[in-house]
């Protein structure tokens, strides 16, 4: 893999990953022949290739971050951890910290959003109003910083709905600086020079298998710290 994936902690259970943004989780059909994180796992860590539900597709992966999201990703190294981790997800025992920066000032400065999001017909993207597959989405915010024009926010996903985090900021006239998909002519306009949105899962926190409580954490990128730099 041409990408660094760093590591930021392993054990026999256990191995945290720094995804760098532009890498997919695992292939798709329509993504046959990009570079993975599943592949960099199946490689470097061929002992994980027979865990979980999908192994050849999803080795020891139970959660996810859209492919130009960078930050923290946990992965199981055997099936009873995997069991374990798909468990404390399902039942909210997981908590995820997003650094996002935002167009506008946000008002007020904490918030919840609470809305479902389903799934566009037709498309990739998810939406508020309605759409097919509709489930239960709540986020969490708090400004860090007002910026001229921007906002950079901590965001927490009460629940894992694919591009919730970007989907609810989309949703309060907020979108993600750089978002292709929910920003609309904004992301094209004033992307303070980025290829790709600016979010990132800077912290994730849990009880782990052996009940140590794990909180793992992974620096703002390059791109990310530039782009704020710039404003």
């Amino acid at each position: 893999m041409k990408q660094d994936m760093p590591v930021v902690y392993e054990d026999k259970d256990l191995l945290a990953i720094a995804k760098p943004a532009g890498i997919l989780m695992h292939r798709t059909a329509a993504k046959e022949k990009e570079e993975t994180l599943a592949d960099w796992i199946l490689k470097n860590r061929p002992e994980i290739k027979n865990v979980g539900d999908d192994p050849q597709i999803r080795p020891g992966i139970v959660h996810r971050l859209d492919k130009d999201t960078s930050g923290i990703i946990v992965v199981a190294k055997n099936q009873n951890a995997l069991e374990y981790l798909k468990k404390l997800f399902q039942d909210g025992q997981v908590e995820k910290t997003y650094l996002a920066l935002v167009y506008g000032n946000i008002e007020p400065k904490e918030g919840v959003i609470d809305k479902p999001i389903g799934l566009k017909s037709g498309t990739v993207k998810r939406t508020i109003h309605g759409g097919k597959m509709v489930k239960t989405a709540i986020t969490e915010y708090k400004v860090l910083k007002d910026y001229d024009g921007f906002s950079l926010i901590e965001a927490k996903p009460k629940t894992g709905r694919t591009h919730q985090i970007r989907v609810h900021l989309a949703s309060i006239n907020h979108p993600v600086v750089g978002d292709a998909l929910y920003a609309g002519k904004k992301a094209k306009n004033d992307s303070l020079g980025l290829s790709r949105q600016f979010l990132h899962a800077s912290s994730i926190e849990f009880v782990g298998p052996d009940k140590t409580r794990f909180r793992f954490e992974t620096k703002m990128p390059d791109d990310l710290t530039k782009a704020l730099k710039s404003i």
